[in-house]
């Protein structure tokens, strides 16, 4: 397997690529990760059942979408394929380093530069993809609102339903999200998609990187929302993006509605407490 990967880094990069040695490094609850070693370079791979190569094929594209910006650092993504019993993406592999509130104000105003460079006239993208190991549904649609509705809360709630919860009428909460979000008219932004914490990191000398994003053009908000779910970023980061692009009217009352899309995939994907969490910020919704 190793030496079918390695081959496929050369003849990507053009460069012979001489696998040295693997290490395992920390990769999440859904693949494995590790560290190819050669004489000058390494790589980080991550790796999956054969048939999980689409998730790969599209986090490739989305990092390459990022890159393409030159605003936040992402991994640059070196190629993906099969091995007969794996699937697998190779990214550039980035030595972490630490933060201070410098590094934190610079990763703020770096994803504002994200959000205004990438651009598209609708919401969605290409192809669908995975937020966490769920599926996630990017068909195009003009209108925001529709779009979160239907293709984030009631993809989820009907995923919900088929492992037995109950949150009310399926139809009233997409209604009643639909209404709240009718007023506001974001601008398409190219956005990572699922960003808490362990999406978020430095490198040596405090430079900011974001990684395994599940990517799509939507409303630039569902980006910070979810930065304050799980413990929330520095201070420095809200104000570095506030300097850089303020976010609009509103955004107080729309991030329980942005982050109710994580909560309930968090049920779907792992149950326990988290359906009495989807359970209160949908009560608080209606």
């Amino acid at each position: 397997m190793w030496k079918q990967i390695a081959i496929a880094i050369s003849n990507h990069t053009q460069t012979d690529f001489k696998l040295k040695n693997t290490r395992s490094v920390g990769g999440g609850c859904i693949n494995q990760a590790y560290q190819l070693i050669g004489d000058d370079e390494s790589y980080f791979v991550k790796l999956n059942s054969p048939h999980q190569y689409e998730m790969f094929r599209v986090e490739a594209i989305a990092l390459k979408q990022m890159y393409d910006t030159h605003t936040i650092k992402v991994p640059k993504p070196i190629c993906t394929g099969n091995t007969d019993n794996h699937s697998y993406i190779v990214l550039q592999w980035l030595e972490f380093g630490r933060a201070n509130n410098q590094s934190w104000h610079t990763m703020g105003k770096h994803l504002a530069q994200l959000h205004r460079q990438g651009k598209a006239d609708k919401f969605g993208w290409n192809d669908n993809n995975t937020i966490g190991s769920t599926p996630q549904i990017n068909d195009w649609g003009e209108n925001w609102a529709d779009f979160f509705a239907e293709k984030r809360i009631g993809y989820q709630l009907k995923l919900a339903r088929r492992k037995g919860a109950t949150f009310g009428n399926p139809e009233h909460i997409i209604e009643a999200i639909r209404t709240h979000l009718s007023s506001h008219q974001p601008q398409p932004s190219l956005v990572h998609g699922d960003l808490w914490g362990g999406n978020a990191s430095f490198l040596e000398g405090g430079i900011p990187i974001i990684f395994d994003p599940a990517a799509y053009y939507g409303d630039r908000e569902v980006d910070i929302a979810m930065t304050e779910l799980f413990g929330g970023f520095s201070s420095a980061f809200y104000e570095g993006y506030n300097q850089e692009w303020t976010l609009d009217s509103g955004y107080a009352q729309r991030k329980t509605i942005y982050n109710l899309y994580h909560i309930l995939n968090h049920y779907n994907l792992f149950g326990g407490g988290y359906a009495s969490q989807a359970q209160r910020m949908i009560n608080q919704i209606l």
